[in-house]
């Protein structure tokens, strides 16, 4: 018997200062079997970091979701797509292959890895020339400590305020927040 996800469902409160967006979003998000609440939680530190794309980008007409995922390789982790259609933004988590993300590069506007855990070192040591000729893609690290205190947030129910400034979330709840800086490294 095939196990099934789990739901979370998140009152996130985005107020990105850098970018003058200040919006409620109401979401849920389905956590794969095999994925932990450390990748769930990145999946959505992603999504309040490029909250503001849905305004700048769309003009508030488009849509901001979580992917499959795990579930379908072939699907981003968070996208955003305009009204016709068009990919804007596609969120990989993780350490993925860089053939799947010159997929995506073919398919969207602008593609972003936010890659974490103590392996993101030896991935980008080796995947780092292959994608060179990317340019609609962006790497980010998010820190080991910082992915690890956002794990911690993880409810079945969570209500959470992000705030962006000067280039970090501090994200939390009403007992514990966390600060989160990625590093860019393409």
């Amino acid at each position: 018997m095939a196990l099934k996800s789990t739901i979370f469902k998140v009152n996130l409160q985005i107020a990105d200062i850098d970018h003058g967006y200040y919006a409620d979003h109401a979401l849920m998000l389905a956590r794969h079997p095999s994925e932990t609440d450390e990748r769930m939680m990145i999946r959505l530190a992603a999504l309040a970091l490029h909250a503001h794309a849905l305004q700048d980008v769309c003009n508030g007409d488009g849509t901001l979701a979580f992917g499959a995922g795990l579930s379908d390789p072939e699907d981003p982790d968070v996208s955003l797509t305009d009204y016709t259609g068009r990919k804007r933004l596609w969120i990989e988590v993780g350490q993925p292959e860089d053939k799947p993300l010159n997929k995506a590069c073919q398919k969207a506007d602008q593609v972003v890895v936010y890659c974490f855990a103590h392996a993101a070192e030896v991935w980008w040591k080796g995947i780092e020339n292959k994608l060179t000729r990317m340019d609609r893609l962006q790497v980010w690290r998010v820190p080991t400590e910082s992915s690890q205190s956002l794990a911690k947030l993880a409810q079945r129910s969570m209500q959470l305020q992000a705030t962006i400034q000067e280039s970090v979330l501090t994200l939390g709840d009403e007992k514990t927040t966390v600060d989160l800086e990625p590093i860019r490294w393409k």
